[in-house]
């Protein structure tokens, strides 16, 4: 198969570097001394802010955007309960996030569904499997996921929990999503990963995506265990291809396959003449 343009995937790259639709400013978390400087850690609209400050929540206005109080675990907690009361986020998931500033310091943890509306940078875990003859296996998404549901996916992919390593929410996710031990699968490599800047519907997304890929032995096929997946199905190029040209993946997979592709030379990479 002979390398073909996409213009599906420089699409797909332009949405994942794009700015804020309403206007957003930074959002910092004090440090635990006051001598300390505060750890830039986000962004937030001014509006909600406003609506912090209103209800008496421990964040204040700075020179340059907001600043969240110390100590930090109360401080995230409080502000993590009203933005679900108030309807401002996702729903209650019931999982820690990191906090991590612009230096790349965790410095506390927060619910994981209110960190797009605080423009919390995030960190995920993606795995592209495919079998001995190179086919990709995939995974629909459950009609039931708060987001993209229905689309197709890699093989699978996650969120790293606070305080958990990459390879841990590796073989932890790819166990609950594909039924698959890490242990049996060939060939696993560390890729590349991808950097997505984005706004979303609930605030603004900005997430590094780790990506493995690996050889899924003959014998093995994925199974589901966590109710988050509705059915896999394994594509061969041409039809992996024509349905990330269609848009029936997320963003984040098209972004992950098609780099993929690229490294394969079954997709001409950007800018080649």
């Amino acid at each position: 198969m002979s390398a073909i343009d996409a213009d599906w995937l420089g699409a797909a790259r332009a949405r994942a570097e794009a700015v804020p639709l309403v206007s957003r400013v930074p959002l910092s978390l004090a440090a635990a001394t006051p001598a300390a400087s505060a750890h830039r850690i986000g962004s937030i609209e001014p509006a909600v802010a406003e609506r912090m400050q209103a209800a008496r929540l421990p964040i204040a206005a700075q020179a340059a955007g907001y600043c969240i109080a110390a100590p930090a675990a109360k401080s995230l907690l409080a502000i993590a309960r009203w933005l679900h009361a108030e309807k401002l986020a996702a729903h209650w998931r019931d999982e820690l996030l990191a906090v991590v500033d612009d230096e790349g310091r965790t410095v506390g943890a927060i619910e994981r569904g209110v960190v797009r509306i605080l423009g919390l940078a995030t960190e995920a875990v993606h795995l592209v499997g495919v079998d001995v003859r190179g086919a990709t296996w995939v995974q629909k998404r459950a009609a039931t996921k708060s987001t993209d549901p229905g689309l197709w996916d890699t093989t699978m992919g996650g969120q790293v929990a606070a305080g958990e390593r990459v390879g841990t929410t590796l073989m932890r996710e790819t166990m609950e999503e594909a039924g698959i031990d890490v242990a049996v699968l060939s060939d696993l490599v560390h890729s590349t990963p991808i950097v997505v800047q984005r706004p979303v519907r609930e605030g603004y997304m900005v997430e590094r995506i780790e990506v493995f890929r690996a050889v899924v032995p003959d014998g093995i096929e994925p199974v589901n265990r966590d109710g988050e997946v509705e059915r896999f199905e394994r594509l061969d190029d041409a039809a992996l291809v024509a349905r990330l040209a269609r848009g029936e993946f997320t963003l984040e997979a098209t972004l992950i396959l098609g780099a993929e592709l690229e490294r394969r030379g079954i997709v001409a990479r950007e800018g080649a003449a």
